[in-house]
């Protein structure tokens, strides 16, 4: 096998993407390139690695046990030059490289979460950081920073993964809903009584393993939702209920679309994590972001 020379860097990151895509279609879109042109490209590195990388075919494609071992090597590889290139730029007073940042969707209106506000701060004048984020549920995101496909990741996380720092970030109040249409919509909390809301079907997100259901104790779910804006659309339709964080309904309670049901009783707080590998604590990158979130949330405490 020939030494790997710059050019190779290259043609790793598009057999990253091609493995990430899981195929050439979805690849193309994501790289902006002709299947010809990946072709040529996974050749080329299939040559200088001597091996195959994946079983291709239209109805399959999967990684060999080269492709695997070449994706694990290839990605530790180009997180260890990112962290070169933010070590040097940190000498030099900037930042530099790619911060990869993953958080649950739903989050965008929390004032004391303020992601979008860090990311502002973090960004400033003299750094070269580009930012790759995504929206996840949290079991993908958990996931995705064990494995090292995400640098930090905010979220209700289950704090189970292995290897993984989990730091208590910010608490997110949720309240049960109901949609105008709803036959609860209109009788005020004085009048809904438990026969009432057991009646009524009841959409649960999956990721808490019905935990939605034992709070209120119903008797079934009647939906399961893994994101919320997916929760929000069904109790928008007037005929479920269910849980949401209290900030990403408040619009549509203003708006006469929905409201909480009998909120004193049917309430709980979820906690939000920030959540890195201990291996990379002192990422200058992973670092920096993580203590401009927390001077955001502090900057807006209650």
């Amino acid at each position: 096998m020939r030494r790997l020379d710059n050019i190779d860097i290259r043609l790793l990151r598009v057999f990253l993407a091609l493995a990430e895509a899981g195929g050439f279609a979805e690849a193309q879109v994501a790289l902006n390139l002709s299947q010809s042109t990946l072709s040529t490209h996974l050749a080329e590195l299939e040559k200088r690695l001597g091996g195959q990388l994946c079983h291709r075919g239209r109805q399959q494609f999967r990684l060999t046990e080269l492709g695997q071992a070449t994706r694990e090597a290839a990605l530790k590889l180009l997180r260890d030059l990112d962290e070169f290139n933010q070590r040097i730029a940190a000498v030099r007073g900037g930042l530099s490289g790619r911060l990869r940042i993953g958080t649950s969707d739903g989050t965008m209106t929390h004032d004391r979460l303020g992601i979008q506000a860090a990311i502002s701060r973090f960004l400033t004048p003299d750094t070269d950081v580009l930012v790759d984020l995504i929206l996840g549920a949290p079991a993908e995101l958990e996931r995705a920073v064990a494995d090292g496909e995400r640098d930090i990741v905010i979220g209700p996380l289950t704090r189970k993964a292995p290897g993984v720092v989990f730091l208590d970030f910010v608490g997110e109040p949720h309240l049960l809903y109901c949609g105008n249409g709803h036959p609860l919509f209109a009788l005020p909390d004085s009048e809904i009584t438990k026969r009432h809301v057991d009646e009524a079907r009841f959409s649960v997100r999956s990721y808490r393993h019905f935990d939605d259901l034992y709070r209120v104790g119903h008797p079934k779910a009647s939906a399961s939702v893994v994101h919320m804006e997916a929760q929000l659309m069904l109790i928008l339709s007037g005929r479920f209920i269910g849980f949401l964080p209290c900030h990403f309904a408040d619009f549509y309670i203003t708006t006469g679309q929905l409201r909480p049901i009998k909120p004193d009783i049917f309430h709980f707080t979820s906690m939000h994590n920030v959540a890195f590998r201990e291996q990379d604590r002192d990422n200058v990158l992973i670092s920096g972001f993580r203590k401009v979130l927390l001077e955001v949330r502090n900057s807006r405490a209650l």
